[in-house]
């Protein structure tokens, strides 16, 4: 398993090491000891998984401390465009974007660390995504960001006319507005 550092802190992508051969392949897809010797120690409490078809876009979402998420993200079927917003204040990418193709093909991971909002666009005809959270949901501490909000840009690669968006998604604050309790420090994930 290779851990890559994004530009962002604590963002990581994760290349696991598969083994294929005419049977099909194998790999890892966690290995608390690998996290750990990775600087990741991380307790994961919670497995969610959902389905979704062509031009959905899910997301914003984050958890507000002290119920904050980090999230590791990866597709079982199809393909999505993952993406993320650093939204810890005193972050050295504060309110910038960062998006990657994950797929069953790459198999990539990605790793986001609390204080990151996060969505996903699905770009094959539908996609199985699964990630392990953290930190159990708590309804109360639900916050988000408008997926269209002009001053990110997101590009989703998803025509805006063939996108399908929930209505709660449609209604969440512009980032300049959103409920925000997060400061950036230097601390494993």
């Amino acid at each position: 398993m290779h851990f890559r550092p994004t530009p962002f802190p604590g963002l990581f992508i994760i290349t696991p090491k598969v083994f294929e051969d005419s049977r099909g392949y194998f790999f890892e897809s966690y290995n608390q000891q690998t996290f750990i010797n990775n600087g990741v120690e991380q307790t994961w409490v919670q497995d969610n998984q959902s389905k979704s078809s062509y031009g959905v876009i899910r997301g914003l979402h984050y958890q507000l401390n002290p119920y904050a998420q980090s999230k590791l993200v990866r597709v079982l079927h199809g393909a999505i465009l993952d993406v993320v917003v650093d939204i810890r204040k005193g972050s050295p990418s504060f309110g910038q974007v960062y998006s990657i193709e994950l797929s069953a093909e790459n198999k990539l991971q990605l790793l986001i660390p609390r204080g990151f909002a996060h969505g996903f666009s699905v770009l094959s005809p539908f996609a199985e995504v699964l990630y392990k959270c953290d930190q159990i949901y708590n309804k109360e501490s639900e916050a988000g960001i408008l997926y269209n909000d002009p001053a990110l840009n997101i590009d989703w690669k998803v025509p805006a006319v063939e996108a399908i968006i929930s209505d709660k998604d449609k209604v969440h604050p512009h980032f300049e507005d959103c409920r925000n309790n997060f400061e950036f420090s230097i601390q494993p994930v």
